[in-house]
């Protein structure tokens, strides 16, 4: 299944087909084999030309794996970075001060590789947690970018940080900002323990807009509540995964330092590439057959209607209600008392696509017909209203399979 392109876009945003990392001004990646696995694509690295303002977020998982905090600790010491040096296939997690040393060792031999500053690469690794780097490997496989950097192709870095992801994931869109051409940017991946507040997720956003360093982390942490902190596969959250941007600057407009018109465009733009990427890790759930999009509105505050959204869209009954088709408006009603939410029961409004299953808190006559015609469909849409106010939210998440049983029991076979 190839990457989707983003199909709505706000104020000024145009996509960019066939648009990929490589795209903004300035930046280049690629992807190769080098042992980690079998036979795919196990290293993938993004370069700029000039040192780049960065910023990024992390897990909240304790168990923060040392390429995690490697790349933390190149991210506080300038804010900037010019390379990201990325493996699949093994997590480099649990794995101690040796782990520590290999993802040193990772960093320091790209900065070498690329003739830049160690503390401007940051450090990935993704795959099986608690076992040692092939470190050896890896390290010939840096030396070996060399040969094939002129064949930059941003595909090849998609396809590299993939574990078990059946399809590549990327975004692109560009505009006009006071007749300077801007563009932004991003590939992910993500397909199995993926739950809001990060989890076993990579994103990686590139734009050549000019930015503040500071406003940019402002603007991440910003987008990331609404686009990854809003989707879920299993409920697991992992220990490696991060979502980090890297500004050029080189699009060559103004420097965005404040909450301006500019400001507000450009923060447009990152929301519609995240929200995309956030989808597409959705729909990619491991054995997932359908994406699952959950709006609640007329809650009282945000909070309250994203922790509901999340928990309808992260509930395993509802999950499995729409693998197999099953208008069973029980287990969202369920899910939203759960939530841990204050509200009144009786102004509870449900309806899953075009077909309302419950008003007021109580039930519906409908067609299961019908409504089991709906749930065929890939995409599936579940509507609820609080009735407590005006605040809404949207949560993504897949179905739960069979397949999804068979892929986790055997992950490391």
């Amino acid at each position: 299944m190839n990457a989707h392109v983003i199909t709505n876009i706000k104020n000024q945003w145009a996509k960019v087909e066939g648009g990929n990392i490589c795209t903004p001004k300035g930046f280049t990646a690629g992807g190769l084999h080098c042992g980690i696995k079998r036979k795919r694509k196990d290293l993938g690295w993004i370069y700029c030309t000039v040192p780049a303002n960065a910023a990024a977020v992390y897990t909240t998982n304790l168990f923060q794996a040392p390429p995690l905090k490697v790349t933390q600790e190149s991210l506080k010491s300038n804010g900037i970075l010019q390379g990201l040096i990325v493996n699949s296939g093994n997590a480099n997690s649990c794995t101690g001060e040796e782990g520590m040393q290999h993802a040193y060792n990772m960093r320091n031999t790209f900065a070498e590789q690329f003739n830049i500053a160690q503390e401007d690469v940051g450090v990935i690794s993704t795959g099986v947690i608690g076992e040692q780097l092939p470190i050896n490997k890896i390290i010939e496989g840096i030396h070996n970018i060399s040969y094939v950097q002129k064949e930059v192709d941003g595909l090849d870095f998609e396809q590299s940080i993939l574990t078990t992801d059946t399809f590549t994931k990327n975004a692109c869109v560009k505009m006009k900002m006071k007749n300077k051409e801007v563009t932004i940017a991003g590939a992910a991946k993500g397909s199995g323990m993926v739950h809001p507040n990060m989890a076993t997720m990579l994103g990686f956003i590139t734009t050549d807009v000019n930015i503040d360093q500071a406003v940019l982390q402002t603007a991440l942490k910003s987008v990331t509540k609404e686009s990854f902190n809003m989707i879920t596969v299993d409920g697991d959250t992992s220990t490696n995964d991060m979502v980090v941007v890297m500004a050029s600057g080189l699009a060559g407009n103004e420097v965005l330092i404040g909450e301006d018109e500019e400001y507000q465009l450009f923060l447009e733009g990152l929301k519609e590439v995240s929200l995309h990427l956030a989808k597409q890790i959705a729909r990619d759930g491991e054995g997932a057959t359908k994406l699952i999009e959950v709006t609640v509105d007329g809650a009282l505050t945000d909070t309250d209607a994203q922790t509901i959204a999340k928990t309808i869209v992260g509930s395993s009954l509802v999950k499995t209600a729409i693998f197999g088709e099953d208008a069973n408006w029980g287990r969202i009603v369920s899910a939203v008392g759960y939530s841990g939410v204050q509200l009144n029961p009786n102004l509870i409004t449900v309806a899953i696509g075009p077909i309302k299953v419950v008003e007021n808190g109580l039930p519906l006559v409908f067609s299961e017909a019908n409504a089991k015609v709906y749930l065929e469909n890939e995409e599936i849409k579940i509507y609820v209203h609080i009735g407590a106010g005006n605040a809404m939210a949207t949560a993504w998440g897949c179905d739960l399979s069979y397949d999804y049983v068979r892929i986790n029991a055997s992950y490391r076979t």
